[in-house]
Formats: C-alpha cells, sequence, structure tokens
C-alpha cells in the first residue's frame, strides 16, 4: 500500500496543475483582464455627453429631420457596414459614427454645414450614410429587420454614449473605408492635413476582403483622352510603353505620383479619373491597351472595415480594435 500511495501521489500534483493551467488560471486572468477594461470605460474628466437628438439633412426629401441620436448612430451603422460583420466590429463602427457625429454638431455651432445649412450632417457619402429604420425594411427585407437589425442595435446600445478621445480632445476626423489592402495610411497622404491618431498602421486581417488584385484594361487612347480632359496640358504624343509608370508611393504603398507622359499626376487623381476602388494600385502597358491593377477599396485612411472585422474574428475587441486602427486614442 505505502508503494502504490507513492505512485498517486504525485499523480495527484501533476492533475492539480493542469486543472489548474487549463481551467482556474485562464479565468482568473479573463476575470482580471475584464475588470482592466471596465475601469477603461470609466467616464473621465473633460468627457462629453452626446445630445438626446440630433438634425439630419435628407437629400432625397430635401428636409431636415430631428433624429434620436443614438437611433441616428443605429442608421449609420446599417448605412455604412453589413450587420452580418462581427459584433466587436459593429460596435467600433458604432464608437466611430458616434464620435464623428458629435464632432460635426461641435464644429457646425448654430451654422450647420456649408452644404446643408439647416444641420450638421446629411444622410449620404458626404457625411455617412444614415438609413432609417423604415428605408432599411424597403431597402433589404422584413427579414433583415428581425436578424440584422437586432445586431445593430446591440452594437449600438452596448456601446451607448462611447467616444474617442485623443490626449483628451474628442477625434474629429475618425475616417473608416472598406478596405485597405494591407496597410491604412497617413492623413496628409490622402487629405490635407497630418493628424496623430490617422497615421500609416498594418492591416494583416483582411484576408476575407473582396477587392484583392482587381483589374481594370483600357485602350491606350482612351486613356490619353480621360487624361486630356482632366489636364489640357497633356501632350498625348508623349504617352506611350516607357512615359506610363508609377514614380512614388506613400507610407500605405498607396501611388503618390505617377507619370503619364509629360505630366506628373498625383495616384488619387488618377484613382478618380479612372475610377478605380483604391489608389493601391499597379499599371502596366500591354500594347495597345494600359492594365491597372488594385487592391483594397476606398480613400485607406483611419479604419477599415474589413479589417476590422478580420480582427474580431482573431478574438480582438471593439477597442483593440480602435485603438490599432486610431492611434493613440482612449475610449470613454
Amino acid at each position: 500500500m505505502r508503494y502504490k500511495g507513492n505512485i498517486l501521489k504525485p499523480f495527484a500534483i501533476i492533475c492539480s496543475l493542469v486543472i489548474f493551467c487549463l481551467i482556474l488560471l485562464p479565468s482568473v486572468l479573463i476575470g482580471f483582464f475584464h475588470e482592466e477594461r471596465q475601469q477603461e470605460l470609466i467616464p473621465k474628466a473633460g468627457a462629453i455627453a452626446v445630445p438626446e437628438y440630433i438634425k439630419v439633412y435628407r437629400h432625397l426629401s430635401g428636409n431636415t429631420e430631428s433624429i434620436p441620436f443614438e437611433e441616428y448612430v443605429m442608421g449609420v451603422v446599417a448605412g455604412e457596414m453589413p450587420s452580418d460583420f462581427e459584433i466587436e466590429a459593429l460596435k467600433a463602427q458604432a464608437v466611430a459614427a458616434r464620435t464623428y457625429s458629435l464632432s460635426k454638431i461641435i464644429r457646425s455651432g448654430d451654422s450647420g454645414n456649408p452644404n446643408h445649412p439647416s444641420a450638421p450632417v446629411c444622410d449620404d457619402v458626404h457625411c455617412q450614410v444614415y438609413r432609417s429604420p423604415a428605408e432599411l425594411r424597403e431597402i433589404k427585407s422584413a427579414e433583415w429587420m428581425s436578424s440584422g437589425w437586432p445586431r445593430i442595435k446591440s452594437a449600438v446600445d452596448t456601446t451607448k454614449g462611447q467616444l474617442m478621445y485623443y490626449q483628451g480632445e474628442l477625434v474629429e476626423q475618425p475616417l473608416f473605408h472598406s478596405s485597405s489592402g494591407g496597410k491604412t495610411e497617413n492623413s496628409e497622404d490622402v487629405f490635407v492635413s497630418a493628424l496623430p491618431y490617422l497615421r500609416s498602421v498594418d492591416s494583416i486581417f483582411e484576408a476575407a476582403a473582396p477587392h484583392h488584385n482587381e483589374q481594370s484594361e483600357i485602350s491606350l487612347s482612351e486613356f490619353k483622352n480621360k487624361i486630356k480632359r482632366s489636364y489640357p496640358d497633356l501632350d498625348t504624343k508623349s504617352v506611350n510603353s516607357n512615359s506610363i509608370k508609377v514614380l512614388e508611393r506613400s507610407a500605405g504603398g498607396r501611388v503618390a505620383a505617377m507619370q503619364a507622359g509629360n505630366l506628373t499626376i498625383k495616384g488619387r487623381e488618377i484613382r478618380d479619373i479612372f475610377g478605380l476602388r483604391s489608389a493601391n494600385f499597379s499599371v502596366s502597358v500591354n500594347g495597345n491597351n494600359v492594365l491597372f491593377t488594385t487592391d483594397g477599396y476606398g480613400h485607406g485612411v483611419g479604419m477599415s472595415q474589413w479589417g476590422a472585422n478580420g480582427m474580431a474574428q482573431a478574438g480582438y475587441k471593439y477597442i483593440d480594435i480602435l485603438a490599432h486602427y486610431y492611434t493613440g486614442v482612449e475610449v470613454y
């Protein structure tokens, strides 16, 4: 019996250690990090309360509507992100949309927006796409209202009132786009201002994004004509296989400058001229045709929506997603 007991005692100790490592320790760690995460969301001094209502200019009717603020955020999330995205991605979108909306209210003051003076925001891509529940029912279906809408409502409700701040100040430009192609952009490489929270970061969880290596081919003559319409100084005789090439790329990999004959043109202007999904492109001349190959969809600044969904699928929470795409921000 003594010999059997000597065997079982070490065995019992090993089993206890295995149970502790596999079950008890993860529970302790989860509880610790959950408590730490909750601490991050306690309102801090200087936190801004969202208003009860927001005025929204509706393009189709030409009217300005006063909409409950959080209901408006739901309509923006529904208009800007697929409802079947992961719930943590939807939460990240909700906080970004809420922050953007409030910043527009603060910046507009009593004068509204120059493009719609009666309201600080409108319902299309000029500001953020907003769709009312009635519009969503018509656009998406009654079935979607019982499946997709509850997920969006949950994402907005569970982040109610939460905003992004940078060094204690409300973030003014929480920009987002569909997919980056692997790396986002510094704001000054696409727009005018260099904002500290809009820095180029890797976006590695975009494998499921639909716009990878998309090709668009046009004839060389059409290429010349389209550029000529935007740039009358183009010498069309100078445009050939040797004078169509990328000259410079940005920190995020998008085309900063491209040569077309005797001209040097910004990549985002080439994107606009030819209707490309992204300025993250390569260009080549094949005989009498010009071939563009693009990666990603959108301007590439701020949060990649497909990247956010990929991060959520990998286990990241919405605050992690926002902190990744918006450098140095806090959420409270």
